[in-house]
């Protein structure tokens, strides 16, 4: 994870948490908890649905203006670019309208989506997770082993796997 490099130090711990807050605040002055840092990292319970702020906060800890160009870096970084290219994942560079990504992740969770153009997505299919058919969202890639990103869900951003990342992804 791009923070865990950043900071030179894997985040697996309470002290990590805690740690990682205060090396957030000594570079932004800004504060955010280490419960909201356990929940983004899979610690414990609750990443589902996660403030675009504090998205924002971590890519700018990170060096980027906000989410948005966090996530449109992605894209680019040939660290990930060979995972995602090479049968490792999908990138909306491999899609066109209409296309549609099937995903998975842990316990049980199944969605489908249909590329609509543009890095927006509306989802087809939703099984065991608090996405819905209908919904709709914005994102750049579906890396196998890597958390699922989905930005504009209902105004909010959401993180599936966050732990574990999604166990396959592919296109239909």
């Amino acid at each position: 994870m791009d923070i865990e490099q950043s900071v030179k130090r894997k985040i697996r711990t309470p002290y990590d948490f805690e740690f990682l807050a205060g090396v957030i605040w000594e570079r932004l002055h800004e504060n955010i908890s280490p419960t909201t840092l356990k929940r983004l990292w899979g610690y414990i319970e609750g990443a589902d649905t996660t403030r675009r702020t504090t998205l924002c906060l971590l890519s700018q800890f990170l060096g980027f203006a906000d989410w948005e160009a966090y996530v449109a870096s992605l894209a680019t970084r040939t660290d990930i670019e060979s995972a995602a290219f090479e049968g490792e994942g999908v990138h909306i560079d491999d899609l066109k309208k209409g296309d549609r990504v099937e995903v998975t992740w842990l316990p049980n969770r199944r969605c489908v989506f249909r590329y609509e153009g543009d890095a927006h997505f509306t989802i087809e299919e939703a099984e065991n997770a608090k996405l819905h058919a209908g919904d709709s969202f914005d994102a750049v890639c579906f890396i196998i082993g890597k958390p699922m990103y989905l930005d504009n869900v209902h105004g909010a951003s959401y993180v599936a796997g966050s732990k574990n990342g999604l166990n396959s992804v592919k296109k239909l």
